[in-house]
């Protein structure tokens, strides 16, 4: 029997050189900004930034920008850190909890990562770390229709706090903030991480680590279920992407 330090050091281990380890594009972090007016000299926290993907989107479209990763894997603190190490100072990558900020900033982005503090749990204790008219971008599972097809169902098995958008907007105001705007990301923002991750399974297996892990070889197969569930139906999967400010 495998420990939970064991499983969790093994799921690292997978996503190790991954360029992301969640859905999502260049394109959404862009959407967002654009969407919420950051420009200029804005103060910028990425939380559970992972390995630095939208970190590094984050800084070159804000290039004026201060901005903060903070993630609690060590290894992926460290690829971040070489990731992003180009922008020198004005990036800074530190390992920490994300629901421990002090701000102020401007925008706190979260791709995939709030549902490990709660939806009105993580937004209320970001709210003290917030600027005057600062907003929070974040990425959380949806069901996307009503009502959720079995695959939905069965792929989001693990999450039972997962609604539609209707019930994800509640949870929002009540941590006393009003939705700006919403984004669905689609297959397309889940192709290229199902692909990574289906590359670095290969990997894995082709160096022969699988027999000798008894936990990577769990996250593996846990990993590869995942990706054919997905490609089964694409269509019935999704995140919505939400921008949203104290109110």
């Amino acid at each position: 029997m495998t420990t939970e330090d064991e499983e969790r050091a093994a799921v690292m281990r997978l996503h190790r050189g991954t360029p992301r380890q969640g859905p999502g594009t260049a394109e959404d972090v862009r959407w967002a900004l654009e969407a919420l007016g950051v420009s200029g000299e804005a103060r910028v926290l990425d939380a559970g930034a992972g390995s630095g993907a939208d970190t590094e989107t984050l800084a070159e479209a804000l290039p004026k920008a201060r901005i903060e990763a903070v993630d609690a894997s060590p290894a992926l603190v460290a690829e971040a850190r070489a990731r992003l190490a180009r922008f020198g100072p004005r990036v800074t990558v530190r390992e920490g909890d994300m629901a421990r900020v002090e701000g102020p900033y401007d925008l706190i982005w979260c791709a995939g990562a709030l549902y490990f503090l709660g939806v009105t749990e993580g937004l209320r204790a970001w709210r003290g770390a917030l600027a005057p008219g600062g907003a929070v971008a974040f990425s959380e599972p949806v069901y996307l229709t009503d009502p959720p097809s079995e695959a939905a169902r069965a792929f989001w098995a693990g999450y039972p706090a997962i609604t539609d958008l209707s019930g994800l907007e509640v949870r929002v105001r009540a941590a006393g903030y009003a939705v700006e705007a919403v984004r669905h990301l689609g297959p397309e923002a889940w192709r290229g991480y199902m692909d990574a991750l289906e590359g670095r399974i290969g990997e894995l297996e082709a160096s022969g680590a699988r027999p000798d892990d008894p936990a990577l070889a769990a996250a593996m197969a846990e990993a590869r279920a995942e990706v054919a569930a997905w490609r089964a139906a694409p269509g019935d999967i999704g995140y919505a992407l939400v921008l949203a400010r104290p109110a």
